[in-house]
Parts: structure tokens; C-alpha cells; sequence
């Protein structure tokens, strides 16, 4: 491994001092020296303590409190000892989900630069659209009311108009976020124990809902034009599965397009094992080059089982999305949902139907789509100029993520965890496959930070050894 950086190394020598006086000088309560007297007596610089500093919040050792200063944590008081075996009995037979889908999920930890952020940061929201609309909609009592469980009918309308001349109102539904919209689908398609074919590599939400519901994941290869049809019929006819769940528009992680070429074979395959796709679309908003391919679901609406999200285009908060299907199926899905939630709020739907509609709707996509397109260059630069032994495996066209290939004989986990060492959360290449990988990846978001940070941030990984994190 290559050496630290200078500023790694003055980080590392401020947190042993002052780990030793915590550990000699001062006790619980104690306030400690300020910033100012921390850079004078180590003589570095007051990112480099406060880096420090946070890094002991982090630990437990320290609590800061705004206007006051810095302090030595009072001793936590020993909880009692609980006996919870019972818990693991009962479990027994149960499915255990990946830890490291809540890692994935929360909020980035503070104090690191976050390339592995599934959103963007607030320059990305359209804040003051959705402040004044959240507010306008609040004022209005019948908000408040009970709605169809299918949804609020203007915004299902406005789902169908974007999809396709064949879909209509009634052939869609709205659900409370992309992934509550997944599991839907998937439990009300998928058997317990039956198969389900997935990209590979692939959402980790998809992942965990499959898992949940006790599929058995059949993995298909991808490459750079999206799945691969040959492989996608072998995978059909060995497994005997009825869906295929696929992203075809900037697929996470890896921002494949599914090629012009392929998508006319991809149904084929389908309905050949009498199968249904099911297809996200989470990304239709984050266009970054080139004309939009329509959605399959425009192809062969019979079949196809689309979902889209609004939640990347807006805000982590606003958690709308949408499920359009004809036929029986739509029956199953409409039961499944009314079960689940029994109907969406009423302010939620009716703020992303004002937003949708307004005509400063059109001026943040595009907002968003070049700020997007900035940061993907940015990041994609600094890799080439000073990281060449991270090899993105293409541009993508759209959506929020870098797939890098990583040195051979690399561990992704270990320079997961040398980069978080160094300031930079990144995500695990292996979260992504239903199975066994073919190499050693990371995902790195660039949609979370500034260009500035963008670069600061691969200038850490930079210094994480060729191959041998």
C-alpha cells in the first residue's frame, strides 16, 4: 500500500494526542482545548482538527455543544445484561436480510465525503417549488381526506400520459416511493421459493425485497448494452422462471442503456417462457445525453409491469411513485397495494401532482440534468488524471453513479474501508450481485457532491495502494 497523504498522516498524529490526553489528562466533563489552540499546538491546520475531532464524536469520546465547546463524554451507565436467546429460537427458519442494506440506506456518516450516496444534496431539490406548493396544499382541508386506494386520480392520469398512448387511468396505481413500489410488485408476482431473474450486477433494493419474500434469484449477465439476450433465454428455459426484473434506462450501479438491438429480443425471450418484466424506470428524469429510449412497457404494455419513481428527480422526501400494468395482473397489483397501505397521503400525492404540473417543472430537470452532467465529468476526469488504476467501465448517459472496476486481486471491502480511513464513503461493488462477481468493483455517486469536493475526494482514493487496499 502506498503511503498516506500528509494530511492523513497530521489527522492520525492530532487523534493520538488526543486520544492519550482523554486517556491521561482529562475525565469525564472536561472541556478541551479550542480549535484555535489545537492548530496552534500541533501546527496544522483547522481542517485537519476538526477532522480529528469529528472522528472522536463518531467514537463516543467527545460531545460538542454549540456556543460552549468541546467535551469529554460522561460514562454511559451500564445497562443490564438481558438474556435474548429466546429471540434466536424463535427466528430459526427465518430470512436473514445483508447488514449493509441500513448502511446503504442512511444518511451518510458526517465528517466523510459521500460517493456512496443513493441521492443527491439539497443544490439538487427544488426546494422553493416544494415549500411553496407543500404549503398552498396544506391550506386545503379536502387534503386531508380519505383517497381511492389507487391513488389521487390527476396524478395517475399524469403517470399514464407520460408512459404511453395505451395506458390509461385506471392502469396505474401510486405508491408511497420506488422500493415500496418493487415489493409490491414482487410479492404479488413472485412465489415464496419460486425464481426470479435479475440483472447481474443489479439494484440492491431488488436484492433485499427478493430475498424477503423468499425468492430464489437466478442472476443474468450484463455488459455495457444492458442485459444479454442469449443468456437471458438460458436462464428462462433452465430456471422456469415467470419474471424478469430489469432497469433498462441507467441502470444502477452500472448506467447501462439497454441497446435498441435488444430490447425487441429481451420481450421475445419473455414471452417465449411466458414471463413478465418487470421494469424500473427510476431514472426517466436524470437524462444527462442523447434522446430517451421509450420504456418497454410502451413495447409490450401486456407484459410489462412499469415502475417509476419521482423521488430522484425531487427530493428524498417526497416518496411518490407509480405502478402501471394491464390486465389480471393490475387486479393483483391494485389488491396488493390497498393491503399494504390502504391509501397514500393525501398531501404527499397531491404536492408531487402541483410540482409535476407547475411550469417551473421543466426548468429543474434541466437544472438537474446539467448539474448532473457537470459532476459526472468532474469525477470522471479526476479518475483519469489521477487515479488510472480505477477503471470507470463506461460514461453513463444518465443517473446518479460510476461503476469503477478495481486492480486485480483487489477486495472491494477492504478499500471500502480504507477509503472511509481516508474520508470518503464509497459502496461495495459486491452488494450489487445476486451471486459470485467476475471482478472487483466499487460504485462511486457523484450526485451528492459539489465539483470541488468531487475532486478532493478522488484525491484521497488516490492514495490507496494499486490493487492492494
Amino acid at each position: 500500500m502506498s503511503r498516506p497523504t500528509e494530511e492523513s498522516q497530521s489527522r492520525q498524529r492530532v487523534l493520538k494526542a488526543l486520544r492519550a490526553l482523554l486517556a491521561t489528562e482529562y475525565g469525564p466533563g472536561s472541556r478541551l482545548p479550542s480549535v484555535r489552540e489545537l492548530t496552534r499546538k500541533h501546527q496544522v491546520g483547522p481542517v485537519t482538527v476538526s477532522a480529528a475531532l469529528a472522528e472522536l464524536v463518531r467514537e463516543g469520546l467527545i460531545v460538542t455543544q454549540p456556543g460552549r465547546g468541546t467535551f469529554v463524554a460522561e460514562a454511559a451507565p451500564s445497562a443490564p445484561v438481558r438474556d435474548l436467546g429466546w429471540q434466536t429460537v424463535a427466528l430459526s427458519g427465518s430470512l436473514v436480510l445483508p447488514g449493509e442494506l441500513q448502511a446503504m440506506l442512511g444518511p451518510p456518516p458526517s465528517g466523510l465525503i459521500p460517493f456512496g450516496s443513493g441521492y443527491g444534496d439539497e443544490a439538487l431539490y427544488p426546494l422553493d417549488l416544494l415549500n411553496r406548493t407543500t404549503a398552498r396544499v396544506a391550506r386545503r382541508s379536502s387534503v386531508w381526506s380519505r383517497l381511492p386506494p389507487e391513488g389521487l386520480e390527476p396524478l395517475r392520469t399524469w403517470f399514464a400520459q407520460q408512459l404511453s398512448h395505451e395506458h390509461r387511468l385506471d392502469d396505474v396505481l401510486i405508491a408511497p416511493g420506488g422500493q415500496s413500489a418493487l415489493s409490491t410488485a414482487l410479492r404479488a408476482l413472485v412465489p415464496t421459493g419460486a425464481p426470479l431473474l435479475v440483472e447481474s450486477p443489479t439494484y440492491y433494493g431488488v436484492l433485499a425485497a427478493a430475498r424477503m419474500i423468499g425468492a430464489r434469484l437466478i442472476p443474468v449477465p450484463t455488459d455495457h448494452q444492458g442485459v444479454r439476450p442469449d443468456l437471458l433465454r438460458a436462464a428462462f428455459q433452465a430456471s422456469g422462471a415467470k419474471v424478469l426484473y430489469l432497469q433498462p434506462l441507467y441502470a444502477n450501479p452500472t448506467g447501462a442503456v439497454l441497446a435498441p438491438e435488444r430490447r425487441a429480443a429481451v420481450i421475445e425471450a419473455a414471452e417465449q417462457a411466458g414471463a413478465f418484466i418487470i421494469e424500473d424506470d427510476y431514472a426517466r428524469d436524470l437524462n444527462l445525453q442523447g434522446d430517451l429510449p421509450a420504456p418497454l412497457a410502451a413495447m409490450a404494455p401486456d407484459r410489462v409491469v412499469y415502475l417509476r419513481s419521482i423521488t430522484k428527480s425531487t427530493a428524498p422526501g417526497l416518496r411518490v411513485a407509480a405502478i402501471a400494468a394491464l390486465g389480471p395482473v393490475r387486479t393483483r397489483l391494485r389488491n396488493a397495494r390497498a393491503v399494504e397501505d390502504f391509501f397514500l397521503s393525501g398531501p404527499i400525492q397531491e404536492t408531487a401532482l402541483q410540482v409535476l404540473t407547475s411550469r417551473a417543472w421543466p426548468r429543474h430537470v434541466q437544472h438537474l440534468r446539467l448539474t448532473l452532467r457537470e459532476r459526472r465529468d468532474v469525477m470522471q476526469a479526476a479518475l483519469a488524471r489521477e487515479a488510472p488504476h480505477l477503471r470507470v467501465t463506461g460514461t453513463p448517459a444518465g443517473g446518479f453513479n460510476l461503476w469503477v472496476r478495481l486492480p486485480e486481486h483487489t477486495d472491494d471491502l477492504a478499500f471500502v474501508a480504507e477509503a472511509a480511513r481516508r474520508g470518503v464513503q464509497i459502496s461495495a461493488g459486491r452488494n450489487y450481485f445476486p451471486a459470485e462477481s467476475d471482478g472487483s468493483f466499487v460504485r462511486l455517486s457523484y450526485a451528492a457532491c459539489s465539483p470541488l469536493v468531487i475532486r478532493e475526494g478522488v484525491s484521497r482514493l488516490t492514495s490507496i495502494a494499486h490493487g492492494k487496499a
